[in-house]
């Protein structure tokens, strides 16, 4: 919550944490080193393959790399 008590504060998080949730499979995980090869591999597809809608459908990546061509 944010601190005038409205909860648009973590809802990028929230969002993310939704998707991360359905898209990863932490069932198949056995060890600690298990679900941490999972958290990396999904936060690498995350951040460079997967295109986000609020994004212009870019990547996080390729967003900021727009970002920084346009100023």
């Amino acid at each position: 919550m944010s601190r005038r008590g409205n909860c648009w504060g973590n809802a990028p998080q929230e969002s993310f944490f939704g998707h991360f949730k359905d898209e990863i499979d932490m069932k198949s995980c056995e060890a600690l080193e298990d679900v941490k090869r999972e958290i990396k591999s999904y936060m690498t597809y995350y951040n460079h393959y997967r295109g986000q809608w609020n994004l212009k459908r870019m990547t996080p990546v390729e967003y900021i790399h727009h970002l920084l061509q346009v100023s």
